[in-house]
C-alpha cells in the first residue's frame, strides 16, 4: 500500500487522489519504469498529444514525453528534482527521458514502445555519458539519428497546471525542452562517417511492445 505521507504529497503536488495514490505506490525508479512498461502505447489516434501526468494517466496509455513527465513526478515524490532530458535526431523524431541520480550515478525512465531507447541502469558518471549509451540504438533504419541532448529541465521550477495537472495540451513543455541549451554529440564529419546499422539490427525495430496500427508510421 502506498504510504498516506507519500499520496499527501501527490496531492499537494497538483494530482487528483486517484492518480494521487497510482504514483505513490511506486517507490523505487526500477518501479516507476516497470508502470511504465505495461502502460499502454499511446498512438496518438486523434492527432499529436501532449498530455499532462493526471491526464495520461486517466487516459491509461502515454507516449515518450507524456511517460517522461509521469516519471519525473513519480521520481520527486521520492525526492529526486522531476527531470527531463531532451534527445534530440536528425530526420527522426526527439525522445524523451526522465534521468535520476543514485549514489552519484545517473540513469534514466523511458517510455518507448521498441527495444531501443529503453530503462539506463544507474551507472554513469555524468548526463552526457547517459546520454551516449543511446546513440547507436538511436536510429531510423540503418541510419543512426541522434545528435544532441538538452542539458536536464527542472520541471519543479513550473507551476502545476503546466505540466501535472494540465487539462489541455502541455506543447509548453515540449518547447521549453527543445529550447533548452543542448549539447552536440557528433560533428559534421563524424555523422557523414558513421557506420549504417546491419541487416540484424534494422530488423530489431519490428519488435514492439504495443502492435502498431496499421495507421501508424514512425518511431515513438
Amino acid at each position: 500500500m502506498p504510504s498516506p505521507a507519500r499520496i499527501r504529497l501527490a496531492q499537494r503536488r497538483g494530482l487528483p487522489l486517484r492518480q494521487a495514490k497510482q504514483l505513490a505506490g511506486l517507490t523505487t525508479p526500477r518501479k516507476i519504469q516497470d508502470f511504465l512498461a505495461k502502460l499502454p502505447q499511446n498512438f496518438e489516434p486523434e492527432g499529436d498529444t501532449a498530455r499532462s501526468v493526471q491526464a495520461a494517466l486517466s487516459a491509461h496509455c502515454a507516449h515518450c514525453i507524456e511517460g517522461a513527465m509521469i516519471a519525473a513526478f513519480a521520481l520527486w515524490l521520492q525526492g529526486h528534482p522531476p527531470l527531463l532530458i531532451d534527445l534530440s535526431a536528425h530526420q527522426d523524431m526527439d525522445h524523451v527521458i526522465a534521468p535520476f541520480k543514485v549514489n552519484g550515478r545517473w540513469g534514466a525512465i523511458s517510455k518507448t514502445n521498441y527495444v531501443c531507447l529503453r530503462w539506463r541502469d544507474p551507472i554513469y558518471r555524468s548526463v552526457r555519458e547517459l546520454v551516449m549509451s543511446y546513440f547507436h540504438e538511436y536510429a531510423k533504419g540503418p541510419r543512426k539519428s541522434l545528435r544532441s541532448y538538452s542539458r536536464p529541465f527542472d520541471l519543479s521550477k513550473l507551476p502545476a497546471e503546466k505540466w501535472v495537472n494540465n487539462l489541455d495540451q502541455c506543447w509548453e513543455i515540449a518547447d521549453l525542452i527543445t529550447a533548452a541549451r543542448h549539447y552536440p554529440i557528433v560533428t559534421a564529419a563524424q555523422a557523414k562517417a558513421l557506420r549504417p546499422r546491419d541487416p540484424v539490427e534494422v530488423a530489431s525495430d519490428r519488435v514492439t511492445a504495443f502492435p502498431i496500427p496499421a495507421w501508424k508510421h514512425g518511431r515513438l
